[in-house]
């Protein structure tokens, strides 16, 4: 039996060599995973629920060469749909609901040989940025318990944190890989949009801002999920250009002299935290230390800060209404206040106000705003910003006021306490948060946001791989920690 100490030491590629050399099984993986998730889930209430692994996964690893066959995995409760597992999206109005086949998404994962044990934690409709729910209750940060983990994929991210696996399923459509990388310390990327499947059900989630990835504790382990998930299939509405070689490579490539702009000041006039510009700046100064030409610079969005929040609003809305009316339809609960939570109810009741105009001006100032980014990366090969100008919350006061909110003020309120995020979403952009440094006061972690021009994940990744041998964060670990067991 491993020892939870040994398992929290490796990767997830790590974990896969060993069992590619027939040093440990999938079985025993997944064994030591559960142990891990018995041990601190109940002090951060990352996982939903946990299971025995299928058969058909722990046979399949065996014999695949993928560099992640036979590793323990967990899915978010949105996004991916597993055969005959529930899929809840965080609220009382879908519980129970259980999918009756795989999506693509999920199909990838199992033919990369990841070994899904589990389902982990979000916000209802993954509409918030911390995980905290009347369904779930509250995910609690690894590094500090009285903190949220961020959200939406507060649970992967926490569970990631913690050490019950060292790669977790996670979603992203106005910073939800981001934020909660930045909060619990660990490594998470967006992909441009239309890299990753959404179907069949669905083409471009939410008008187009949802992507689906993961989060992990090593760069490598993001870049290998990748490479085992990425690529249209037939009947995508469009397809971007494939990558010329593997992710998991360009961890490893030399990056170049890059020119990177940096963005201190959030759109909209929000107030960064001094600990966290003092981070951006000492940030700055490492990628100058690595030959990279550094400079302050300016995104104009071509639109106000007011007007992206509304329009982002408008497409939000609506998306969630339809949601909740397909969810009702199927478990013949009522849309109320006893299955909703108050915000959602307030964004459902705005979706079913939006007229069909107000919908294409929406996303007709997305375009604008897409075109306006694109400028910017004309003149550099990367931006950085704070993945969040403030450290991740306590437990609780989020939502505080949700009773008397409207749904155009929740939207508001989510994209001022992630103003840097949600743009790259809107542009399709790909970007990363980078767990470079903690809070000395609080421990609590600061994560930096890289953005690259559409497509380019591989420099991502290269100057990911720079960071990361820089700074190797995983030596760091939180005070709830799987390794900290006796075992």
């Amino acid at each position: 039996m491993m020892k939870l100490s040994e398992y929290v030491s490796y990767d997830a590629v790590g974990l896969g060599h060993l069992v590619s050399r027939g040093e440990v099984s999938p079985q025993e993986l997944a064994d030591t995973a559960l142990r891990a998730c018995e041990s601190v889930n109940p002090h951060i209430n990352a996982v939903i629920e946990t299971w025995q692994p299928e058969r058909v996964d722990v046979a399949s690893a065996l014999a695949l060469p993928s560099p992640l066959a036979g590793v323990p995995f967990l899915i978010k409760d949105v996004g991916v749909t597993m055969a005959g597992r529930k899929l809840e999206f965080g609220s009382r109005l879908s519980s129970g609901f259980t999918p009756a086949v795989d999506s693509i998404l999920m199909q990838r994962f199992r033919s990369a040989g990841l070994v899904t044990l589990g389902r982990t934690t979000i916000p209802e409709f993954a509409w918030s940025g911390t995980t905290e729910s009347a369904q779930g209750g509250a995910t609690r940060n690894p590094w500090n318990l009285e903190h949220g983990a961020g959200g939406s994929s507060g649970g992967a991210a926490a569970a990631v944190a913690a050490g019950i696996v060292p790669l977790a399923h996670a979603t992203d459509a106005a910073g939800s890989i981001r934020i909660p990388s930045a909060s619990t310390g660990v490594f998470g990327l967006k992909p441009t949009r239309g890299r990753v499947s959404n179907g069949p059900a669905l083409d471009e989630a939410i008008n187009g801002l949802a992507v689906q990835l993961g989060v992990s504790r090593s760069v490598r382990d993001s870049a290998a999920l990748l490479d085992a998930v990425q690529g249209a299939t037939s009947g995508e509405a469009f397809a971007i250009a494939p990558p010329t070689s593997r992710y998991l490579d360009q961890v490893s490539t030399a990056p170049g002299s890059l020119r990177i702009g940096v963005l201190s000041q959030a759109w909209g006039g929000g107030r960064t935290q001094p600990v966290v510009l003092e981070r951006l700046a000492a940030t700055a100064q490492l990628c100058a230390s690595l030959d990279h030409e550094v400079e302050e610079a300016e995104m104009p969005l071509g639109v106000s800060w007011e007007a992206f929040v509304q329009a982002s609003s408008v497409l939000w809305a609506v998306n969630i209404a339809a949601w909740i009316d397909d969810m009702a339809a199927v478990t013949g609960r009522k849309i109320d206040a006893t299955t909703l939570e108050p915000q959602t109810l307030a964004v459902y009741r705005t979706g079913h106000g939006i007229g069909g105009i107000d919908i294409i001006r929406a996303l007709d100032l997305r375009n604008a705003v897409t075109r306006s980014v694109a400028v910017f990366f004309s003149r550099y090969d990367m931006l950085l910003t704070p993945t969040l100008p403030d450290l991740a919350p306590r437990i609780g006061t989020y939502a505080l006021g949700a009773e008397t909110i409207s749904g155009h003020e929740w939207t508001d309120r989510v994209f001022g306490s992630s103003p840097f995020t949600p743009v790259f979403n809107a542009a399709g952009l790909p970007a990363m948060s980078v767990p470079l440094f903690n809070d000395e006061a609080s421990g609590l972690p600061i994560g930096m946001q890289f953005v690259a021009s559409a497509g380019r994940e591989d420099l991502l990744f290269r100057v990911a791989g720079q960071l990361e041998a820089s700074l190797p964060w995983a030596r760091r670990t939180p005070g709830t920690w799987a390794g900290s067991t006796n075992d």
